[in-house]
């Protein structure tokens, strides 16, 4: 399993957080391991919406179909992809701070089957990735890192 954890202040309201996280299509303005998103399925956020997300994978980019498995406003939203080389669990959540609010993200990757043999490095090239990703979310939500 290769996990990145990371959370962010912002001076966006919850509302507001909530509605630009919860919405996947976003994913590619702050996210540079994200190429594309398109919707699948539902018109923006909600409950049992779908995202196919091309994601840049060693030698070709990936498509992975994410669909939102728990959304609950304006605090959590739960997506997850499987493939038969891995599931992706991505929880974002959403909590008050004085007039802004601390967004946190919080993906989890796991090879499946036979491909379990390379997670250790998955989880060295995962670090790297979710750098990159945080520090873009940091920039989307002209906010700062919160740390643990």
């Amino acid at each position: 399993m290769a996990r990145y954890i990371t959370s962010v202040r912002t001076a966006r309201s919850v509302d507001d957080a909530f509605d630009y996280m919860a919405d996947l299509r976003n994913f590619e303005q702050w996210d540079p391991g994200v190429h594309k998103v398109t919707q699948f399925k539902g018109i923006g956020a909600g409950a049992d919406s779908e995202f196919d997300v091309t994601v840049a994978s060693i030698g070709r980019d990936m498509k992975l179909r994410y669909r939102t498995t728990e959304f609950v406003p304006p605090a959590t939203i739960l997506a997850v992809a499987r493939t038969a080389l891995l599931t992706s669990t991505d929880r974002i959540t959403v909590r008050a701070d004085g007039t802004g609010s601390i967004v946190t993200y919080d993906a989890d990757l796991r090879l499946r089957s036979v491909w379990k043999v390379f997670e250790p490095v998955l989880r060295m090239s995962f670090k790297k990735i979710g750098d990159r990703a945080a520090a873009g979310l940091r920039t989307a939500l002209d906010g700062t890192e919160v740390l643990p």
